[in-house]
């Protein structure tokens, strides 16, 4: 049994990793393919029957994991980034979820045929939006910084809400079979509520301090965290059933905002465990559906469907941020992005079975709906984010753009470049007087320190996509790459040559830093050099008549090439393609006083800002 146990886990793990690549690389969002390989493992081929091959372990394993997403979820949310959206957080987590859950409750039993009890602990399920799948659509859409926030923590925060709105209409249905009332139902809720919070907050607390006075080694942070994330878990469920989601999402909000210096670290372990955790466990609960389930599904379902995509979110939010400084592009656009995730899903499946064991057979039809509300939600406003941010205007324009670290003259040449080609560029430093050159060509600027906090919310990094570290220091541009790795990828983050030979004992691991932005490798000092006498950044355009060959003999010899655009796509470093006609070259040109310009070339094309834009 355990060596079929462990190959099946084995082929979930390789399955959902596999899925999240490939939707990665098409474009399209993830939750879809891994709901199609589920369907396909399961009911489509019967390969694995999650309820029997893990049996007592399944809801436990699903608990464990949906804990971990929502840890991961509380980890990333700072409370800085509510500098200008604050009030709408607060619509959006309190208002919006009574309305939707209202509105939710009454869509359910007029429209799907559920009893008033199954409809109530339904419509507060489906008030969440789920965090795992908000965060691929918002990089997706690079959406502008206000709707990207209200949709982050909406997300997040009302994950444990909605299972909270559950919990309650269970404890109502469960106490009226025992002839208790409402309102002992609701103050037993509240108080475990408080305990959950307090709970949360403390093993944060506790965390925290460990951590700022230095009573463990790097190595066991990570661990650690993992720790105490499921014993808080395991202990606020013991208290009650679902308030544990709270208590983990409270620890992260703790820990994330306590400003640690290995924060860093955390973050990147806990978005590893999730992706492996929500790539294999939607799988199993996808898995677990049974084609008798599916074909319970009715028209009347359908329009319950309908009827949460195209009123109760859109009321919901709109009435909510009604008066608000939200503005009505965004409240049309927060409106209609509701996608249901991982969580939905996990709790409706425990409620359903909990309700049926209660007498309610209509409980079962939670984990169907449940995953038509997914399948919808994912596929509508995972393919209609972009396209509606960009027609209400609410998403970054143009291609990801560059900041440039080091102010320089052959950067601010660079940057002029770039400008001209439509490409947004930022150019930082903590020199004022480093900067005075890029104020001067009318550059956009960051004066201050890159590594600092104080960049994070000040300067939005949305709209940029590569960064090119330029400094003097070699070590600096070595922690800025590093740094900014996570964010930006490891292929778009690049910096000049280092000075010293590699088999330096003085220079950096190999492992650390950005790629090289010359083939050759070229220190900031030499290109500094190589601009006293003459060199300049130029650019040229190939044609058919004008190609690579062609340019090459022209400089007589290959020139640096810095970077090579094609169409609205910037390439540089060793990724960069074999150049082709119609492609731009940036190149840093040498000896400009005595040879003659690509551009002279009667077969090349002139760069002329009319010619650069078509």
């Amino acid at each position: 049994m355990i060596a079929p146990l462990a190959l099946m886990i084995a082929g979930l793990i390789l399955a959902g990793v596999g899925a999240q690549w490939f939707a990665w690389r098409a474009g399209i969002p993830a939750i879809v393919l891994l709901s199609i390989v589920g369907l396909l493992l399961g009911p489509g081929t019967d390969l694995i029957d999650p309820v029997n091959d893990f049996g007592t372990l399944l809801q436990p394993l699903v608990a464990v994991a949906v804990a971990v997403i929502l840890f991961e979820g509380g980890l990333a949310l700072d409370f800085r980034e509510l500098t200008h959206s604050v009030s709408g957080v607060i619509r959006l987590t309190t208002v919006a979820p009574l309305v939707a859950w209202l509105l939710g409750a009454g869509a359910a039993h007029y429209l799907a045929d559920l009893s008033w009890p199954v409809a109530a602990l339904f419509g507060g399920i489906m008030i969440v939006t789920g965090p795992t799948v908000i965060a691929p659509l918002l990089r997706h859409a690079r959406l502008s910084k206000r709707p990207a926030t209200l949709l982050k923590w909406e997300g997040i925060v009302n994950d444990p809400i909605g299972a909270l709105f559950a919990v309650l209409a269970y404890e109502v249905i469960a106490a009226s079979q025992h002839g208790n009332g409402f309102g002992a139902a609701v103050g037993h809720l509240a108080i475990n509520i408080l305990l959950a919070v307090l709970i949360g907050l403390a093993f944060g607390l506790g965390t925290v301090q460990i951590f700022k006075r230095g009573w463990i080694p790097e190595f066991l942070k990570a661990p650690l965290v993992l720790g105490v994330l499921l014993t808080c878990f395991a202990g606020a469920n013991e208290i009650q059933e679902e308030s544990g989601l709270l208590a983990v999402t409270v620890l992260g909000l703790t820990i994330g905002n306590a400003h640690l210096l290995a924060i860093d670290e955390i973050r990147r372990f806990k978005e590893t465990l999730t992706v492996i955790l929500v790539s294999s466990v939607f799988i199993i609960l996808t898995a677990t559906l049974e084609w008798s389930m599916i074909t319970e599904l009715t028209w009347g379902h359908g329009l319950f469907v309908l009827a949460m995509l195209f009123i109760v979110r859109p009321v919901s939010v709109i009435g909510s941020l009604a008066f608000s400084r939200v503005s009505w592009k965004e409240r049309l656009l927060v409106g209609w992005i509701a996608p249901r995730g991982i969580v939905a899903v996990a709790v409706s499946g425990l409620f359903g079975t909990e309700l049926v064991e209660l007498g309610y057979a209509d409980g079962a039809l939670l984990i169907p709906l449940a995953f038509a509300m997914v399948f919808s939600t994912v596929v509508l406003h995972g393919f209609s984010i972009r396209p509606m941010a960009r027609q209400l205007d609410l998403a970054v324009k143009g291609p990801p753009g560059v900041l440039i670290v080091g102010a320089h003259r052959w950067t601010i040449d660079f940057a002029k470049r770039l400008v001209e080609l439509d490409i947004p560029v930022v150019v930082a430093d903590s020199r004022w007087h480093s900067m005075r050159l890029a104020r001067e060509a009318g550059l956009p600027t960051y004066y201050g320190e890159v590594l600092s906090e104080v960049f994070e919310h000040h300067l939005d990094t949305s709209s940029l996509g590569t960064l090119i570290a330029t400094t003097d220091n070699d070590a600096y541009n070595t922690l800025v790459c590093t740094d900014f790795a996570p964010e930006f990828g490891r292929r778009a983050v690049f910096q000049t040559g280092m000075h010293g030979s590699p088999e330096d004992p003085k220079r950096h691991s190999q492992t650390l830093g950005g790629l090289p932005l010359f083939s050759e490798p070229m220190t900031t000092d030499d290109i500094r050099e190589d601009f006293r006498h003459g060199a300049e950044i130029r650019q040229t355009r190939l044609t058919d008549e004008f190609g690579w060959d062609d340019f090459i003999d022209v400089q007589g010899c290959e020139p640096p090439v810095i970077a090579l655009v094609r169409g609205a796509q910037l390439h540089m470093g060793p990724d960069m393609p074999k150049a082709k006609p119609r492609d731009i070259l940036l190149y840093l040109g040498r000896n400009a006083q005595n040879s003659q310009k690509p551009d002279e070339n009667p077969k090349a094309t002139s760069l002329a800002p009319e010619a650069q834009s078509k």
